[in-house]
Formats: C-alpha cells, sequence, structure tokens
C-alpha cells in the first residue's frame, strides 16, 4: 500500500445488524475509552502499579477512575487516545467516507486543544498539510513505528463492519498514514481493526489471528506472526517498548487471550506498565468487542467523560454521547431519551437495608444523597448523584441482551457494596416496572435465599409499580439466575 495515498475517499455501507452486533460495536468503543480513561493514571510507570494500587476491586464509591496522572487527567476522563477515535468517527460520520483532507482538518483542531499528543502525532501535525508530513518523514524518518496509529482506528472497524477484510484493513491502513508512515504502523492498525471487527460479528478473535495475518505483506507479516504467536509473553528484555505498534498490539492480544473478561483483560494490560492507557485501550478495543457493553463494569463506564476541538468548536462525550457514536458509524439510529412519566416518589422496599425503587421522573428529583442505579438511559442528568451507576439493558424478549447474567450480577453486586457503605441505594428504570422489579428480585434472592416466586411476592408487596410483561426476564430469575446468584 501506497504510505502517501491520495485523497480518493473511502466510503463506507452499513448492513442489517442485530442486539448482539449491536451491543459489541458499543461494547468496542466504550470499551476503549474505559480503557483509555483506566490506564491514564499510571503511564510511564513500571508494572504492577494497577493492582498495587487496587488490590481488590473498588466496588463501590467513585470505583478506580481516579484520574491523575502525568497530564492531570480527571477521573473518568479519557486521553488522547480515545479523543483522536472520535475525530475519526466525526469526519467517517460527516463525510460518509474515508476523506484524509477532512480527516487532517479533524487531527489538526483536535491537536490545538489536546492536553497530550504523541511524538509522531505531534510531528506530523505541525506541518502544513498531510503531504508536508510524510515528505519530512521520508527525509527524517523518526519513531512512526509507533502506537499513535493502532489507539485511534476503531472507528474504522465499526464504520467498515460489512466490508471485506482487504476494504477494512485497507481503510486502516490509510487513516495511519496521516501521522504514522513507518509501514508497520498501518499494518498494525490494520491488524487491530480486523481482529476487533471479526469480534463484533462474533467471532472468536484469538481463533482469527492467523486468518488475519494472511493479509498482510510476507515482509510484515513475520513480526506480526511472532509477536502474536500463542507463546508470546510479555517482558521479554529484547522486545521494544509498548509505545511500539508491535509490543502494544501483542500486549493487548496476550491480555484478552489469556484472561476471560473485559475486568481482568483490561487491568492485566495496564499492570505491565510503560504505555499502560493506549495498552488498555487497544485491549479494551478487543475485549469490549468480545464481550459486549454488558461485560464493561457499570463502576467505569458510569463515569466516562471527555471532549475534544473540532472544527466547529468543542465537543463533549459521556457514556450515551459515546453510545449514540457508535450506533450512528454502524448505521443504527441514536438512542432516543423517551418522555417522562409522571414522577413516581421513591419508596423503600426492604425493612432491614436502605433500597429504594422509583422511576426516572423520580430518581430525577432524588436527593443527591441517594447513591443510584440506573436501568435506562438518563442523559446525563443524574450526574449532580456523585455516586451512582449506569447500565445499558433492554426491556425486550428473546435475545435482546448479549449478557444478562454479568450486567445483574454487576448490578446486585453495586448494590450490596454501596449499602456496605452506608448509602440509601435507589434502583430505578424508565417507568419503574420491569427493569427495576428484575433487579430488585435479584438481589433479594440473593439477600434472603428466596426463589423466583418468592422474591416475586416479595417485590409486589412493597413495590406495587412492578410489572411482568417480560417473560425473558422471568425465565432468567428462575432458571439462570437462580444456578448462579451465589457465584
Amino acid at each position: 500500500m501506497n504510505p502517501i495515498p491520495s485523497n480518493t475517499p473511502i466510503p463506507f455501507a452499513h448492513q442489517p445488524i442485530t442486539a448482539d452486533i449491536l451491543q459489541r460495536a458499543m461494547g468496542a468503543l466504550l470499551g476503549s475509552a474505559v480503557g483509555d480513561a483506566l490506564g491514564a493514571p499510571f503511564e510511564f510507570g513500571p508494572s504492577g502499579q494497577y493492582s498495587a494500587q487496587f488490590p481488590q476491586p473498588v466496588l463501590g464509591g467513585l470505583g478506580e477512575m481516579i484520574g491523575g496522572g502525568s497530564f492531570g487527567w480527571a477521573p473518568g476522563e479519557f486521553t488522547d487516545d480515545t479523543q483522536m477515535t472520535l475525530a475519526c468517527a466525526e469526519s467517517l460520520l460527516a463525510q460518509g467516507a474515508l476523506d484524509l483532507d477532512d480527516l487532517w482538518a479533524r487531527f489538526v483542531a483536535w491537536r490545538q486543544g489536546a492536553t497530550d499528543v504523541g511524538i509522531a502525532t505531534s510531528r506530523a501535525l505541525s506541518a502544513s498539510d498531510r503531504f508536508e508530513a510524510a515528505r519530512n518523514d521520508v527525509a527524517h524518518p523518526g519513531r512512526s513505528a509507533s502506537n499513535g496509529a493502532l489507539m485511534r482506528t476503531w472507528a474504522i472497524a465499526l464504520a467498515y463492519l460489512g466490508h471485506s477484510t482487504e476494504e477494512v484493513m485497507n481503510a486502516a491502513f490509510t487513516q495511519a498514514s496521516m501521522t504514522h508512515f513507518d509501514p508497520a504502523a498501518g499494518w498494525g492498525a490494520a491488524i487491530g481493526t480486523e481482529l476487533c471487527r471479526r469480534a463484533i460479528l462474533g467471532g472468536d478473535m484469538i481463533s482469527n489471528i492467523d486468518d488475519v495475518l494472511s493479509f498482510v505483506p510476507n515482509d510484515q507479516r513475520v513480526r506480526f506472526s511472532e509477536i502474536l504467536s500463542p507463546d508470546w509473553t510479555p517482558g521479554n528484555e529484547n522486545e521494544p517498548s509498548n509505545g511500539s505498534v508491535w509490543t502494544c498490539l501483542a500486549e493487548a492480544v496476550w491480555a484478552v487471550r489469556h484472561h476471560n473478561n473485559y475486568a481482568d483483560v483490561v487491568t492485566a494490560a495496564i499492570d505491565l506498565g510503560g504505555d499502560t492507557d493506549t495498552v488498555a485501550c487497544v485491549a479494551g478495543a478487543l475485549a469490549g468487542a468480545t464481550y459486549g457493553i454488558q461485560g464493561i463494569p457499570s463502576r467505569w463506564m458510569t463515569y466516562i467523560n471527555g471532549s475534544i476541538n473540532t472544527p466547529d468548536g468543542r465537543k463533549t462525550y459521556d457514556f450515551l454521547g459515546l453510545q449514540n457514536i457508535a450506533r450512528k458509524l454502524i448505521g443504527s439510529k441514536p438512542a432516543v431519551l423517551t418522555q417522562r412519566e409522571e414522577p413516581k416518589t421513591p419508596q423503600q422496599v426492604d425493612e432491614t437495608f436502605a433500597v429504594f425503587a422509583t422511576d426516572l421522573g423520580g430518581a430525577l428529583l432524588s436527593d443527591p444523597s441517594f447513591a443510584t442505579v440506573s436501568l435506562c438511559l438518563t442523559g446525563g442528568e443524574l450526574a449532580h448523584h456523585p455516586v451512582r451507576r449506569e447500565f445499558y439493558i433492554r426491556d425486550n424478549e428473546g435475545d435482546a441482551n448479549l449478557d444478562l447474567l454479568t450486567l445483574v450480577r454487576d448490578a446486585v453486586d453495586r448494590m450490596d457494596a454501596l449499602l456496605a457503605e452506608g448509602h440509601q441505594v435507589l434502583i430505578h428504570c424508565h417507568g419503574g416496572r420491569s427493569r427495576t422489579g428484575l433487579i430488585l428480585k435479584a438481589w433479594a434472592m440473593r439477600q434472603y435465599d428466596f426463589d423466583d416466586q418468592e422474591a416475586h411476592e416479595w417485590v409486589t408487596a412493597r413495590w406495587p409499580h412492578y410489572a411482568t410483561w417480560n417473560e425473558t426476564f422471568l425465565n432468567f430469575l428462575k432458571v439462570e439466575w437462580n444456578v448462579n446468584r451465589r457465584r
């Protein structure tokens, strides 16, 4: 591929999607941002920092989204990795294609307001245009085999979801050429993008590695085959740092290969030290595509935030904003905040524990001292509650939820942790009916060792708004949750 491509836009077209594809696509974008923000405080440090600071998961309070680090990030704030992903996403959505002139303008605008800009990226974007940037690199070759093109490529995986492997890898390689001119940087981005895309479509990422590598030229394939092999392990003194595209991608894939849930993948990546935000960003994208949005812990997703400079001004993103970017990239409609109902007064539903139920309207009017557990879209309007958790859950029959067990376990675990800290915990969904009842019943089944019928009677006696129209929820409680509630 030409390292200095012309500006012939590379258009993309959407394909029909299922609920599980949607949730894995959102998982990829949110997973990359969450990994980025979680790893930011530990950037440039030694290995083992994360587990030293957090030897056990912090299930209550604000979780582990502490912010800080070399650039003083706010809690939950994503860094340049996600900022550049979003600049690319906005360009793709505006143009309906990968348009390099538009992307260059957005990268330049982003750089003008960025807190942190990588060395290779800064050097390239200081040129008058992308052609001068490429010429400068040819004349004075630098460190453009770094990971800066890989870290920002996830919008390509979503926009080109229905395209062929060749088309996807070409688009990823081409976006790399804006700032990273070593072919290794482009092929690393191409490999990561295609692995992410295949995971979103339901493929096993690890078993797809060899096939994806078959699309890489021979002169690059040997190196990438070595670092992505099953016997590769981190910490080899002969490897370059994880600021390089090779070791960054290798560590991210290693983390996915050797762990079986999103949280363990990302924290293992951070514990490797060095360029922790970027390795966790890459690992988070791949793990998010594998496990979906419901596999990402709510204590991290809830607080994700950040902003970028655009040609039209500063733009801010939060949990809902990132969901909607992902939705638009794959051709789905943005999430809609439906009209609120008459607010229901929060009502305590347990005589021993401070567990309350309400609907969205009641939650918005509730005292900020409540720790809220939101089972519907809030539009960011509960940000005045410093301690809160937000979940993505669909109140539909069948396979509308990719991983209901992980989500329910997360919600019940968070309730217990928040109660243990002395919080009043307020559970709500939009109308305070089906989803609210699901979580209240699941909590009661664990807390009081109820079966599903006993939990049903417990909830209906205390929260008259509970509705049982979702047979999938009822069957889940009767079978899957009854078996797995204590694991």
